[in-house]
């Protein structure tokens, strides 16, 4: 039996006072008021409602070992990104590294397996195989339906997904960008209820008067809570918070709580901030997490200062896992499990020759997972494309790595690389090889290097090429996150010296593949125009 004192904020009843909880068996057995209390809060541990672990290039363990030092006691997890490179063996992976820790990660069975049909991807979840995971007890909901063209016109299969996860009575994710007006009610009609997507603080309470639920996303590449944060207050029982994309340095600075931090110096209610990142999703998802009650799972943390959430312990079903800066949790070398082809290149590979006088180019929006469209005019006598480092256009490719296939060769805007190059082979969703450089010499060192470790980011300065080796399915690193996080931090910090200016490169880059998110983006077939869901030509005449 385990006794803990101090201030009590009771998140259900919104209220808070000094009291003593006592835990037996890693139950909350009582909750008494005691004026002798410790000048520190007890209040329930923090739940990210949609996250890919995947994204933190961390197995669940090593992901979990991180995250209690700020609080985090569970995750909604869809592993979408490993399932579109080993199917239904990616999410067995997931959840049974993800049983070696004490954290609780509720993980979907995801829905897009490929996200389309217009690229190559390592699996394929048909209709079957969806229906069999939703059937089963550690599947807790339908992972984001990112297919909202096939929703809103009743796709068969898309459908079949969405009767499945009702028929199992389980939560449907959304992922609906941009998505208003007739489509957005077909959509939720159809039975999708969360999305964190949303780029306006108009169109999320479209969504929610229709009914749905807004996770606000704040990750490493789509930060949109400046945009939505008065959300928490205007509708506090319709919002949720969570990360989505999170890379290993941003997580080893903080987690939820930083979330938390950010609306309170924004002066929003306490309880409002607080139901959205414990309440809402416990409920909504129906978790069983504790929330300082009699009777629940013994899930708090312990902190010091409610506006800086410095956390002091950390206490998941009873076990301390966090201690004043000690973890208390010791994580298993993690298993290795891929899915990689060489699909051999060379400079030649990356050639476009010149059929018209003006291109299409991807233009990225830092910060935003969207991209533009925008019309380049070619060099009339150039016979080949090539990177125009003075207006900062570069060659972009994807290499598909899961069958022989000549590379796709495009133009994008915004990284602003003077010299070398970066690649990734986590290229969302398929997670092909995905690169972008200055020569095509570049092109050919990075996309090699990535082949002969089976999976990686890495930085090419012209020189000499440095990176981080991705064993995992290709997109999992088996370091710890302290290691990770230094390593993709120093990756970070040479691409800015090549002259990047972006806030997270990599993550970018591994989005320019996305081909659910508008407007152009690259598959390994070529440009994609995602309004028009096909893909396209990159010459205008």
């Amino acid at each position: 039996m385990m006794e803990y004192n101090g201030i009590v904020v009771d998140i259900v009843n919104k209220t808070r006072f000094k009291g003593k909880v006592t835990v037996d068996g890693g139950i909350i057995k009582s909750i008494e008021k005691f004026d002798n209390a410790e000048n520190c809060y007890i209040l329930p541990g923090f739940v990210d409602s949609h996250i890919h672990i995947e994204s933190s290039m961390l197995s669940p363990q090593n992901f979990a070992t991180e995250a209690v030092k700020h609080g985090t006691v569970a995750v909604v997890s869809d592993p979408h990104e490993i399932a579109n490179v080993l199917g239904v063996d990616g999410v067995d992976y997931m959840i049974d590294d993800s049983k070696k820790s004490p954290m609780k990660f509720y993980f979907g069975a995801p829905s897009c397996v490929p996200a389309t049909d217009f690229e190559n991807s390592g699996a394929r979840l048909d209709t079957y195989e969806v229906d069999e995971l939703l059937k089963r007890d550690d599947i807790y909901f339908l992972s984001e339906m990112m297919n909202f063209l096939g929703v809103v016109k009743k796709d068969t299969e898309v459908m079949r997904k969405i009767q499945s996860a009702k028929l199992a009575n389980k939560k449907i994710d959304g992922h609906g960008p941009g998505l208003r007006g007739i489509d957005l009610k077909k959509y939720i009609e159809a039975g999708i209820q969360t999305d964190h997507e949303c780029f306006s603080y108009e169109e999320a309470v479209e969504k929610i008067n229709l009914g749905m639920k807004i996770q606000i996303r704040e990750g490493s590449a789509a930060r949109n809570f400046d945009n939505l944060y008065k959300l928490i207050d205007d509708y506090p029982d319709m919002v949720m918070l969570c990360s989505d994309d999170l890379h290993p340095d941003d997580l080893v600075k903080g987690h939820i709580n930083l979330l938390i931090e950010k609306s309170l110096n924004k002066g929003l209610d306490l309880f409002n901030i607080l139901r959205a990142v414990i309440y809402n999703p416990i409920m909504h998802y129906d978790l069983s997490v504790g929330m300082l009650q009699v009777g629940d799972n013994a899930d708090f943390v312990i902190v010091k200062d409610l506006m800086k959430l410095k956390i002091q312990k950390t206490i998941i079903d009873g076990e301390e896992v966090y201690n004043n800066g000690s973890v208390l949790i010791q994580p298993e070398k993690p298993r290795v499990l891929n899915n990689f082809y060489t699909n051999k290149v060379d400079k030649d590979s990356f050639k476009i020759e010149k059929i018209g006088t003006k291109a299409k180019v991807i233009e990225i929006i830092d910060g935003e997972l969207v991209t533009r469209q925008s019309v380049f005019k070619l060099n009339p006598k150039e016979r080949f494309v090539s990177s125009d480092i003075e207006n900062d256009i570069l060659k972009i490719s994807v290499i598909n790595r899961f069958s022989k296939e000549s590379p796709s060769v495009g133009l994008v805007k915004g990284f602003n690389l003077k010299r070398g190059g970066l690649i990734s082979s986590i290229a969302h969703d398929s997670h092909n090889i995905i690169a972008v450089g200055t020569e095509d010499d570049i092109l050919k060192e990075l996309v090699l290097w990535v082949q002969d470790k089976k999976g990686g980011i890495a930085i090419h300065d012209g020189n000499a090429i440095f990176g981080l080796s991705l064993p995992i399915a290709g997109i999992i690193s088996d370091l710890t996150a302290i290691e990770a996080a230094e390593k993709y931090r120093d990756l970070n910090t040479k691409v800015k010296a090549l002259g990047s200016q972006l806030r997270a490169p990599f993550m970018t880059l591994a989005f320019m593949s996305l081909l659910v998110i508008p407007e152009l983006k690259i598959g390994n077939k070529g440009l994609f125009d995602v309004n028009s869901f096909c893909y396209t030509n990159m010459f205008v005449d």
